[in-house]
């Protein structure tokens, strides 16, 4: 099995969503909150973050402001919106029945 887990289409908005419900982030601060919180199994890259923020925004289930980050850097800061809550819960509620049946099926004898 390879040295690092890839993301299953579908899971990065989730991923994103959860990370901002936790609080206001910058792309960066996002990846890195991923990373940590999965003890480094899931790394985000920038070609695949990006594109989903801006998807997210356009979306309507993330905000963003400029703001200075903790490096000093200008930055774009991204916030849940309540759409966004909205959409989390239900990715999560999606997420946990796909989990499930694929547990089943590895359970299965």
């Amino acid at each position: 099995m390879a040295n690092r887990t890839e993301l299953l289409q579908g899971t990065l908005d989730l991923l994103i969503l959860k990370t901002l419900r936790l609080g206001e982030l910058h792309g960066w601060g996002i990846s890195k909150r991923v990373r940590a919180i999965s003890n480094d199994v899931l790394q985000i890259n920038q070609g695949s973050l990006y594109p989903a923020l801006y998807r997210l925004e356009d979306r309507g289930l993330i905000a963003a402001s400029w703001g200075i980050s903790p490096e000093g850097r200008k930055a774009k800061f991204y916030r849940l919106t309540e759409a966004g809550r909205t959409a989390l819960n239900e990715e999560r509620a999606t997420w946990r029945a796909f989990a499930g049946a694929v547990e089943a099926v590895l359970k299965a004898t």
